[in-house]
């Protein structure tokens, strides 16, 4: 199966090439910001077409969420207009069409997780935009598969970002800071490994539909820190505080947590627990042994 993956120089698309390219089942085409431009119609043809491809994995974002808010028209342009782009060439070459999407297309309003069934609501640009790609990629794409992600972590760390939220917080750990974390806002906790892994199951099976791909479980960003701290055997104290502290351009959602009621039936088995995931990842990084 010949798999061509967008983004593939970011923190999750790094990942699903490196896991697409160790399974047999797949060839892989990686494709850089610079081999595809996905707002520009014709650069996704000349990639895409040439190498027809099975199916396309869109891992392309403008997902600074701040910077979102004050460049809406580029956040539009690339996460909604270039999803349509390369749902209408994998249209033209029958190909899976499949969005990374997030967990930012809820508004937080809801006690517990966000199941697949439950209706997005957005509340910030991002999230806007976003979903306006899975709405685009669903209507110009007969084959089309969308999974949602949240609160990402993977070994190469987010580009636009600076790394991600667990090598921040053990920087500072081991500098020897006092860590003052949000501790109103809820997510899930999703190490990028285990997203790639399932993801190359579920285009084994050419499974389509709306997907939740988050590890299991739910927590604060002040618990995810202590976790994180606690696991390399740091005494560093980790103190909550109010998100009011940290004001914000873009909103975000109170509980932005997902889970999954899929993933189970198609690939009989759960994600794994976010605890075990980021034990998993903080071995992969040299913090812990793997004895």
């Amino acid at each position: 199966m010949k798999i061509a993956v967008t983004g593939a120089t970011g923190q999750l698309g790094r990942d699903i090439v490196e896991v697409l390219q160790n399974d047999g089942r797949f060839e892989v085409l990686p494709l850089s910001h610079n081999e595809i431009e996905v707002t520009d119609p014709d650069s996704v043809r000349k990639a895409l077409l040439i190498w027809h491809p099975d199916a396309v994995v869109n891992c392309a974002a403008f997902h600074r969420v701040d910077e979102c808010e004050e460049r809406p028209d580029a956040a539009f342009q690339v996460n909604a207009l270039g999803a349509l782009n390369v749902a209408r060439v994998c249209a033209e070459l029958k190909a899976l069409c499949v969005y990374v999407s997030t967990d930012y297309v809820f508004d937080g309003q809801k006690d517990r997780g966000y199941s697949e069934e439950d209706t997005p609501c957005p509340v910030n640009v991002y999230g806007i935009t976003k979903f306006a790609g899975e709405q685009l990629t669903r209507q110009a794409c007969a084959d089309w598969l969308i999974v949602r992600v949240a609160s990402l972590f993977g070994k190469s760390g987010a580009r636009g970002k600076g790394g991600n939220f667990i090598e921040a917080i053990l920087s500072k750990a081991r500098a020897g800071e006092t860590l003052k974390v949000v501790n109103d806002i809820r997510m899930s906790p999703t190490y990028t490994f285990d997203v790639a892994t399932a993801l190359a199951e579920l285009l084994a099976k050419r499974a389509t539909g709306v997907i939740h791909l988050s590890n299991d479980g739910a927590c604060t960003w002040y618990e995810l820190a202590g976790k994180a701290v606690d696991l390399i055997g740091l005494k560093n104290q980790v103190n909550p505080i109010s998100s009011d502290e940290f004001p914000s351009k873009a909103k975000r959602p109170k509980n932005s947590s997902i889970k999954s009621e899929r993933i189970s039936g198609v690939l009989d088995r759960p994600m794994r627990p976010w605890q075990e995931a980021m034990r998993a990842y903080l071995i992969e990084k040299g913090y812990l042994s793997d004895q």
